[in-house]
């Protein structure tokens, strides 16, 4: 090797251990950067020429910085709701515009929080996309048919009823009256033994008044009706709206809550006909009496009648009061009647090579010919991680090793100049004895 080529190799050393400095120096910098991933300093020798012989005519050193893409980051505890992360492999599908699936890029900063308009985005302004659920909860089947999740999209929500359940008891010695006429309870022409008014819930949420009536009309043998309490015109055709027979066996328990059924059963529909002026959708609602041969429902026992509780489902119009996110990457929004719906779901995507993605600003990746394409899955499926909310993935920077680093580098830098220096004296030298 020639002084020249000596001069040369120092040269390369000040430049590789400079790129070895600002990798450290950029490790630091970002060691509470959320989900940040350390770069990785590697040399590597640099020959313009060999001889057959082994003997280097001259030789350097290159330096570039390696990904540790796939490294966990430690998970820490946080209070917002809408803080990820992922545990295990994968990344979040982020976008640089609400809605746009044009510039897709991935990350695992899950600093996530609403915006203006209640997309949410993390701290480097990237918005998170995620697959919008229909009404039955099913992600569409083109998993490219992706939006930004908008947490305030939702202003309510309102359940129908559903389902009634009724306990009660019925008094056994109640005397039995003759010429009953379904509806005359309603009318008024007959006097119910017992009666109850129980709201249910419409699809608008509203509170509707059901009230059932029940008269014995024969041994072991009681008639009921139901009708409708409220405004006359928000139904169609006639009250009461239900009517039946019901029995019970000679110990008081229930025998059928629908006799002219053609086997013994619990319960009767009662299809409360909502008018074109209510504007709310037809309704079924299930009156549930009890089970067939026990006593956990209407029974039938010489003690006054009563009502021991009752419960329906559905409920009244609640407002939207945040959103929960579990592990399986469901967005679920929750509001103030109690009620909860899956709006959206979060997808993982996953890489080949993850090492070989392309980083750019905001603590983002995208894809490049190295990393291969993204896949689209659900989490923990298909090697995907599971999402964590209300937590927040570290920083993977050890700073005791970026300080041991910096120790390295500048005594290299410091040796690669003294290559040069040495390399210098040794040229003046030799120009003195060309005089």
């Amino acid at each position: 090797m020639s002084l020249y080529g000596a001069l040369m190799t120092g040269v390369a050393g000040l430049d590789a251990n400079s790129n070895a400095l600002s990798i450290a120096s950029a490790n630091i910098a970002n060691v509470n950067t959320t989900a940040y991933k350390t770069g990785q300093n590697v040399f590597s020798t640099m020959l313009a020429s060999a001889a057959g012989s082994g003997d280097i005519s001259s030789g350097g050193v290159i330096s570039h910085s390696v990904q540790n893409v796939t490294q966990q980051g430690l998970l820490a505890s946080t209070a917002s709701p809408t803080d990820l992360a992922i545990s295990g492999n994968g990344f979040f599908v982020v976008s640089q515009k609400p809605g746009d699936t044009t510039s897709q890029m991935f990350t695992r900063a899950g600093d996530f929080a609403p915006d203006a308009n209640g997309d949410l985005r993390n701290g480097s302004g990237l918005y998170l996309m995620g697959w919008p659920l229909d009404s039955a909860g099913n992600i569409p089947t083109d998993r490219n048919a992706m939006t930004s999740i908008n947490v305030s999209n939702l202003s309510g929500k309102a359940e129908a009823t559903t389902t009634m359940s009724l306990q009660a008891n019925l008094q056994a010695s109640t005397a039995p009256v003759s010429g009953y006429t379904p509806g005359d309870m309603t009318s008024g022409k007959a006097t119910p033994a017992f009666e109850r008014t129980i709201s249910v819930y419409d699809s608008q949420g509203g509170s509707q008044p059901l009230q059932v009536s029940y008269l014995k009309t024969g041994a072991n043998t009681w008639s009921y009706e139901v009708s409708y309490q409220g405004n006359a015109a928000n139904i169609t055709g006639s009250n009461p709206i239900a009517t039946g027979t019901m029995s019970f066996n000679p110990d008081g328990t229930l025998a059928n809550a629908d006799n002219s059924a053609a086997t013994p059963t619990g319960s009767i529909n009662v299809t409360i006909p909502w008018s074109a002026s209510s504007g709310l959708s037809s309704q079924t609602v299930s009156l549930k009496m009890g089970t067939v041969g026990s006593s956990d429902g209407v029974t039938q026992y010489d003690s006054p009648s009563t009502l021991v509780s009752s419960s329906v489902d559905g409920a009244l119009f609640g407002n939207l009061t945040g959103v929960k996110i579990d592990g399986d990457g469901f967005v679920t929004a929750q509001f103030s009647n109690g009620l909860s719906q899956k709006i959206f779901k979060l997808p993982v995507a996953t890489f080949t090579n993850p090492d070989g993605l392309s980083a750019v600003s905001g603590n983002a990746y995208q894809v490049s010919m190295d990393s291969g394409s993204a896949v689209l899955g659900e989490a923990t499926t298909g090697g995907a991680g599971a999402i964590q909310a209300n937590a927040l993935e570290g920083s993977t920077v050890d700073l005791a090793n970026e300080f041991t680093n910096l120790i390295t580098t500048q005594r290299a830098y410091s040796a690669s100049a003294r290559i040069i220096t040495t390399a210098s004296t040794m040229l003046d030298e030799l120009m003195q004895m060309s005089h």
